[in-house]
């Protein structure tokens, strides 16, 4: 586990105390979301709060409300945190707002996504590094 997980688990501990709490790992590749959601859902466990981890490789909003989102908010277990990754469409318009926490991954020069809670760039993912980027630098065209 790495300082940048712990601080983002941190973070998120610090915005999020208590209650179910749900955090989508996104980014331009689904399948490499999947690694930086475990690698944060550790941290997360390191930190002393249970998690519970899901993926979807195609981001598909209704089995995504159905099958994940709705059972965990109505069973799921006070104080966990639920650790979704998956494709850009997990911060789309109609599915953004599950979400208590956002992060995007991306790696080199992939843009990042403006809604997103954090960004990190897992170029290197033994070494991932937290990005803060100036959205006054993105051209007009880039839309969220």
């Amino acid at each position: 586990m790495t300082d940048t997980w712990t601080g983002i688990a941190a973070e998120f501990l610090h915005l999020y105390p208590r209650g179910k709490r749900l955090l989508a790992v996104a980014g331009a590749d689904a399948e490499r979301s999947r690694r930086a959601a475990d690698d944060l859902a550790a941290a997360l466990v390191a930190a002393g709060h249970p998690v519970e981890r899901a993926h979807t490789a195609d981001g598909d909003d209704s089995a995504l409300r159905a099958e994940v989102v709705a059972p965990f908010r109505a069973d799921g277990p006070d104080g966990t945190v639920l650790v979704v990754s998956g494709p850009a469409s997990l911060l789309s318009e109609d599915t953004r707002g599950l979400w208590n926490f956002t992060l995007w991954q991306l790696a080199g020069d992939e843009q990042p996504h403006s809604v997103a809670s954090a960004l990190v760039d897992v170029t290197d993912p033994e070494h991932p590094t937290r990005r803060f980027a100036d959205y006054c630098a993105l051209p007009a065209a880039f839309g969220a």
